[in-house]
C-alpha cells in the first residue's frame, strides 16, 4: 500500500509499504477514507520530539471502514463506517477505568522513552513516534487499530467524512479544553489558536456555557472564519497587546479561563518571541511557551488555565509566580478520546458542532507532502488538509 512517511527532519515523502494486519485479539484493520493533517505532527515532522525513525508512517486524526477484525472484536464488523479516537486505551487499567484514557497503562509498548522523560509513560497514539508506541499513522491506504472495541465508534447516518474525521481528536481535544475550564454559565473565556484545535474549543466553550469567546491568532483568514462561522471575538496579536485588549475587553479582570491550544512552536512578535527561538534551537529548552505564559498572565485571579496544545520537554521563564500567586488552576493533557467522541458524534449528527468547515483542502493521498506545506505555511487559508487514500 502507499503511505506518508518522514523521511528525515523536515522531509515528507509517499512510499509504498507492506499492508498492515491484524496482530492482536483487538485489533482491526481500517481502509482509510479521511486522515487530516494537524498541527502536533508538525513537531515530528521537524525534529521537535525526537523519537521518529524513517520510513514511519504520520497521521494520527482519521475515519474509515473496517475491512477485517481479530477474534477477540464485538462491536465492529467489516464494512462498519468507524472513526478512530487518536489516543489509544486498553478500557480495563485502572486510569481508562476512571475516564482517564489517555493515561492508559497497557497501550504504549515502548514506554521506556516516555517514563524517563516524563516520570510515566502516557498512553500509545497512532503515527506518533515511537515514544507514543511506535503505532503506524493513518495518512495511508489501510491502518491497524488496536483496542477496537474501546476506541473506534460507529459514524451517525449522514455525516460526511470530511466532517467526521474531526472527531477523531480537534473536537475532543477542543471539547477537553473547554471541559477543563469547569464553566457554569456565563464566562468570559480567550482562546490561543485559531486553529481547528482552537476553533472546537471556542464552539465548545459556547456551548457550556460561555457568554463570551475570545479568539487569539494572528492570521487573518482564521480570524475571520473564527468570527463568521462561531461568532466570536477576535484579537490579532501581531497587531495589538493581547494583556491590554483583554484587560479592556473584560473591565480590567482578566478572562475566567484561558486556553492554550498551540503548544510547543508558538509564534509571537518581539524580543521574548527571538529568545524563544534561539533557546529552541540550541536546545537549550526544548518548547516554545510564549503562548501559555499570555495565558497565565491575562487569566483573572483564581481563574483556570487549560492547556491542550503539544509539549514535549521543557521551558525556560514560566511564569509559576504569577501562577501561584494569583491561585489559578492549570489543567492540561491529551484529551481523553473514548470519554469524549460518543457524546460528539450525538451532537454533530444533531448539528450542534459542524467541523466540516475546516477541511479547506482535501487531497489525495499523493498530494499529502504539498498538505503539510500549504498547512505549515499558512497558505491559501488554508485551515486543514485532509487526504483521502481512496482517491
Amino acid at each position: 500500500m502507499k503511505a506518508l512517511c518522514w523521511e528525515g527532519v523536515g522531509k515528507l515523502g509517499v512510499q509504498e509499504v507492506p499492508d498492515p494486519t491484524v496482530q492482536g485479539p483487538g485489533d482491526v484493520i481500517v481502509r482509510v477514507r479521511a486522515s487530516s493533517v494537524c498541527g502536533s505532527d508538525l513537531h515530528l515532522i521537524n525534529g521537535y520530539l525526537p523519537a521518529m525513525r524513517e520510513g514511519d508512517i504520520l497521521g494520527h486524526e482519521f475515519m474509515g471502514e473496517v475491512v477485517e477484525v481479530g477474534p477477540g472484536v464485538d462491536r465492529h464488523k467489516v464494512g462498519d463506517r468507524v472513526v478512530v479516537g487518536s489516543v489509544l486505551a486498553c478500557g480495563g487499567c485502572w486510569y481508562c477505568r476512571t475516564g482517564q484514557y489517555s493515561l492508559c497503562d497497557n497501550s504504549n509498548p515502548q514506554p521506556n522513552f516516555t517514563e524517563t522523560l516524563w516520570g510515566h509513560a502516557p498512553a500509545g497514539i497512532i503515527g506518533y513516534s515511537h515514544a507514543a508506541g511506535g503505532f503506524a499513522g493513518s495518512h495511508a491506504e489501510y491502518v491497524r487499530v488496536p483496542f477496537a472495541d474501546v476506541g473506534a465508534f460507529p459514524v451517525p447516518e449522514g455525516v460526511p467524512d470530511d466532517a467526521v474525521v474531526f472527531a477523531s481528536d480537534a473536537m475532543p481535544t477542543g471539547w477537553m479544553a473547554a471541559d477543563f475550564c469547569d464553566l457554569r454559565g456565563g464566562e468570559v473565556v480567550a482562546v490561543w489558536g485559531a486553529g481547528g484545535v482552537g476553533q472546537m474549543a471556542a464552539r465548545s466553550a459556547q456551548l457550556l456555557g460561555a457568554e463570551r469567546v475570545v479568539v487569539i491568532d494572528r492570521l487573518p483568514d482564521r480570524l475571520r472564519v473564527a468570527a463568521d462561522r462561531l461568532g466570536v471575538e477576535t484579537i490579532d496579536y501581531s497587531q495589538v497587546d493581547v494583556l491590554a485588549a483583554l484587560r479592556e475587553m473584560t473591565g480590567g479582570r482578566g478572562p475566567d479561563a484561558c486556553v492554550e491550544a498551540v503548544g510547543m512552536e508558538a509564534h509571537d512578535v518581539g524580543p521574548t518571541y527571538a529568545y524563544d527561538r534561539v533557546k529552541q534551537a540550541v536546545r537549550l529548552q526544548t518548547d516554545r511557551p510564549t503562548a501559555v505564559r499570555q495565558a497565565i498572565m491575562a487569566c483573572r485571579k483564581g481563574g483556570t488555565v487549560s492547556i491542550v496544545g503539544v509539549f514535549g520537554g521543557f521551558v525556560d521563564k514560566f511564569p509559576l509566580g504569577a501562577a501561584m500567586n494569583k491561585a489559578l488552576v492549570l489543567r492540561m493533557g491529551q484529551m481523553h478520546a473514548q470519554r469524549y467522541i460518543p457524546m460528539l458524534l450525538r451532537r454533530l449528527a444533531d448539528g450542534e458542532i459542524d467541523p466540516g468547515y475546516l477541511s479547506t483542502h482535501p487531497l489525495p493521498l499523493s498530494e499529502g507532502v504539498r498538505g503539510y506545506e500549504m498547512f505549515e505555511k499558512k497558505q491559501d487559508g488554508c485551515l486543514r488538509a485532509v487526504l483521502h487514500p481512496a482517491a
